[in-house]
């Protein structure tokens, strides 16, 4: 017989089983005997089977309540029918508070709402069996969350049938500190402005743009700024930049989407863009924003004011890609100091492609040097008393160049003073220069002339300099007598050399110290730091007056730096004289030697043994 409370669907499987028991042959029991034995094996399987699921709702039931991460359990339709204390706690409410609602309510913006419902939505794809995604929740008390949640499905309790669950952890220490590194990561730290890479970025990403029109880039760099840091410490040039910083982004941010940043110590970049940006208006914001700068800043009883360079490029967003436009804004700042600083220059393309053309000039003097087309072009000087005799000879460089024909010293020596190339062509010239008076003196012998090579600035200052001259003087075989070395103000009073205790050492060797003088400020450098020159040689303005505006005035100009050269003991030259009458004029007043047009603009070196061989006979 069944046992009692058998579930009928087993009492009629037992029965079936029993029944194809009892037919079998040689089994003796009764059908009746074997459905008992087989429903009393189908309730222990039953008990078993209920013993293991009633285990396992009790461990979900421990881990829901006990999970550190919050729980919703939701319908079909994604409304809340429980929630653990987990998740009360992290949104800061009883979890029975949260009963009834949807999951997508949740969300603190209608953004991670739609988030939420986009993800309970691809759920029922059958590709996708988790959604997880950092979405900001509603905080009871503090407003809003961030969190990591993640979507996924429970089984039911009826074939097929699927709920949704969410699960949610507390990400917003993680996203805070996130965001930090990636704050500091595109910011500058000292003024909080975007920094360079992020300038980048953002510079790309308009000329990227669809929608077109104008942008402006302005590189903007304070003036002497070492001056302030040195002077008052690091502490208040930092505080300067913070200063800085907060006057140029409210001059610029206001204004064409304007992006202010901090782009190197004290170099600073803004980028404006917008549909109609005409460069007037760019260069009126950048007047004011150099005018604000130059009001001062009151740190520790010291008023400090600051000047700034800018360079201004404005053009439309199609033309040129990023580098280009950054070349471009640099080149204009650079321009600006080099005019004098504490004003801006706007990019200027036909400046730029003539400085092109000079800095790929200043780029291949090491080759020309190497390749033999630099020569020696020399100008003679002659005493004015005795215009057939040559008093000495100037020697300078000539670079032949095969595409630009011959170029003149003035327009190549800035660039290889800012190629670093001065040194090779100071050392080329001054060989060169004792190799041909050695070759003059063993042809003409006493009647060869001394040679005068100007030293550029960088060769003047070099500590060197006695050095290099002692070695080419004994290469050559000849005495320093036969050298004259003259330099200008600027050398002498420049602070990175030794020019003075070099010319003391060059004048004891016996070498002829020239010093070019363009007025009596010029003149009063010899008393004043004892310099041991011999000659001195009119020059510049002081010459051109008595060929421009001859007079009374220029004459006595010039007779009165004649009177004083003469009481400090030194012998007067002049240059760049251009007439016999400027020649005479210059004798009357007492100038002993000249040259200039009058005798011979330059000669080469052929043209010179020529002339030196005339004024030998």
């Amino acid at each position: 017989m069944p046992e009692p409370g058998a579930a009928p669907g087993l009492v009629d499987v037992a029965r079936e089983w029993a029944a194809a028991l009892a037919d079998t042959k040689g089994v003796s029991l009764p059908p009746e005997e074997l459905e008992g034995i087989l429903l009393k094996v189908a309730n222990d399987a039953i008990a078993s089977s209920r013993a293991a699921q009633s285990a396992a709702l009790q461990r979900f039931a421990a881990l829901y309540s006990a999970s550190p991460s919050g729980i919703a359990l939701a319908d079909r339709d994604g409304i809340i029918v429980e929630a653990n204390d987990a998740l009360g706690e992290l949104l800061g409410c009883a979890p029975e508070s949260l009963r009834g609602r949807t999951i997508s309510g949740l969300a603190a913006t209608e953004r991670d709402a739609t988030t939420l419902r986009i993800g309970l939505e691809d759920l029922n794809s059958p590709a996708l069996t988790r959604f997880r995604e950092r979405v900001l929740l509603q905080h009871a008390e503090d407003g809003q969350l961030w969190t990591d949640v993640t979507l996924a499905h429970l089984p039911g309790d009826a074939p097929g049938a699927r709920y949704p669950v969410l699960m949610v952890s507390d990400a917003n220490e993680v996203h805070l500190l996130q965001e930090t590194l990636r704050h500091q990561n595109i910011h500058d730290a000292l003024t909080g402005l975007p920094n360079a890479s992020r300038f980048k970025t953002k510079l790309e990403s308009a000329l990227g743009t669809r929608a077109g029109g104008q942008i402006a880039l302005i590189y903007l760099d304070i003036d002497g700024f070492k001056v302030i840091n040195d002077g008052l410490g690091a502490g208040v040039g930092d505080q300067v930049l913070r200063g800085v910083a907060s006057k140029l982004s409210a001059v610029f941010t206001p204004m064409h989407d304007g992006f202010v940043s901090r782009l190197s110590g004290d170099g600073f970049g803004i980028l404006l863009h917008g549909k109609d940006i005409a460069p007037t208006e760019v260069i009126g914001l950048v007047e004011r924003a150099l005018e604000d700068l130059a009001e001062p800043i009151y740190l520790g009883g010291h008023g400090i004011g600051v000047s700034a360079s800018a360079g201004i490029v404005v053009r439309s967003v199609t033309d040129g890609g990023p580098e280009e436009l950054l070349r471009a804004a640099e080149i204009a700042l650079h321009r600006a100091k080099e005019a004098g600083k504490a004003q801006w220059m706007l990019f200027d393309p036909e400046l730029d492609a003539r400085d092109r053309a000079r800095y790929q000039l200043g780029a291949v003097i090491a080759g020309a040097l190497e390749n033999g087309e630099f020569s020696l072009i020399y100008q003679p000087t002659v005493k004015l008393a005795k215009p057939e005799e040559l008093a000495a000879v100037n020697a300078g460089l000539r670079w032949n160049h095969p595409e630009l024909g011959e170029l003149d010293s003035d327009e190549f020596y800035p660039l290889a003073q800012t190629t670093g190339m001065t040194i090779p062509l100071g050392r080329w010239l001054l060989a060169e220069s004792l190799a041909a008076t050695s070759r003059w003196r063993s042809r003409f012998g006493p009647a060869a002339p001394d040679v005068c090579i100007r030293l550029p600035n960088r060769l003047a200052i070099d500590p060197d300099l006695v050095l290099l001259v002692k070695e080419q003087l004994d290469r050559h075989n000849l005495p320093a007598q036969a050298l004259r070395l003259c330099t200008d103000r600027e050398s002498v009073l420049d602070t990175r050399g030794e020019v003075l205790d070099s010319f003391a050492v060059l004048a004891d060797l016996g070498a002829k110290l020239v010093l070019t003088v363009t007025g009596s400020a010029d003149l009063e450098l010899i008393p004043q730091h004892r310099l041991p020159v011999q000659h001195v040689i009119l020059s510049g303005a002081v010459i051109d007056a008595l060929a421009d505006t001859p007079g009374d005035a220029a004459d006595r100009h010039l007779g009165q730096l004649v009177t004083r050269a003469r009481e400090l003991g030194l012998r007067i030259g002049a240059e760049g004289v251009r007439h016999d009458e400027q020649a005479a004029k210059l004798k009357s007043l007492g100038v002993l030697a000249a040259r200039g047009a009058f005798v011979a603009e330059t000669a080469t070196g052929d043209e010179v043994d020529e002339l030196i061989g005339r004024h030998a006979d």
